[in-house]
């Protein structure tokens, strides 16, 4: 696959699934351009992606509950390269894990305190949310791209513990990637999204069941990812993708 020419952005890209997903795109000819709200992390990345091929990728810090920051990584996309093909929205995370919620003090949903549960919602729902909105403007402007959300397998299952999380990404699934699909028809904008199961990010995944019997390693869902945006893809629009070794057919 070749993305010579093409400019993707990548959220949540200082580590992952976001930052592979962006060397991908460089490796094979593209610019990246990578945001995150960890900013040494983030610089660093970029350096050495850089220094691979000088001026293929720049790193904006950008919190994704902020929509005035996600303007800004916008345009400085924009400014930097000229347009957007690509838009993958990583940025997420379950915020129990993340805000490191004891689960002792609060062991059920109506325990944890409703900010935990805002902060999810704000980053893994309307962070992406904000992103489509953003960019879709220049989207339309340049007449076609492509929108990557970015679901989960609890999406489809649900979950009595991250409910910001399963929430969130069932709406990414359900409801923001058909609509955006609809809307951006007539702009030539797909919108896929892109649902794993367990991914071997943290090793805590491979504890999660699949008929498969293990996790995926991250680069066989960004080669999904790579696929859906690259020539051989354009017929995708407005579904979501398992990629989850079979796991949601463990549960029918």
């Amino acid at each position: 696959m070749d993305f010579s020419g093409k400019t993707a952005l990548s959220t949540g890209a200082a580590s992952g699934m976001g930052l592979l997903f962006a060397k991908n795109i460089v490796e094979l000819g593209g610019n990246a351009v990578l945001c995150d709200v960890n900013e040494e992390v983030l610089m660093a990345e970029v350096e050495k992606l850089n220094a691979k091929r000088p001026g293929c990728a720049i790193g904006v810090v950008c919190d994704v509950r902020d929509y005035n920051q996600v303007v800004s990584a916008r345009d400085k996309a924009v400014e930097t390269f000229g347009r957007i093909d690509i838009l993958a929205n990583f940025a997420g995370g379950a915020a129990s894990r993340i805000l490191k919620v004891d689960h002792d003090e609060c062991p059920e949903f109506p325990d944890v305190p409703i900010e935990v549960w805002e902060w999810g919602i704000d980053v893994n729902l309307k962070g992406a949310f904000y992103f489509n909105h953003a960019v879709a403007k220049t989207m339309r402007e340049q007449k076609g791209g492509l929108i990557l959300n970015i679901g989960s397998i609890v999406g489809s299952e649900g979950t009595p513990y991250d409910m910001d999380y399963t929430t969130s990404k069932a709406g990414l699934m359900y409801g923001l990637t058909k609509s955006m699909a609809q809307f951006g028809a007539k702009h030539n904008i797909r919108c896929v999204c892109v649902a794993p199961g367990p991914v071997l990010t943290r090793a805590a995944m491979a504890n999660m069941k699949t008929l498969l019997g293990r996790a995926a390693e991250p680069q066989e869902v960004i080669d999904l990812c790579l696929f859906i945006a690259s020539d051989k893809g354009q017929f995708i629009n407005g579904e979501t993708i398992l990629i989850d070794g079979g796991r949601n057919a463990m549960h029918r």
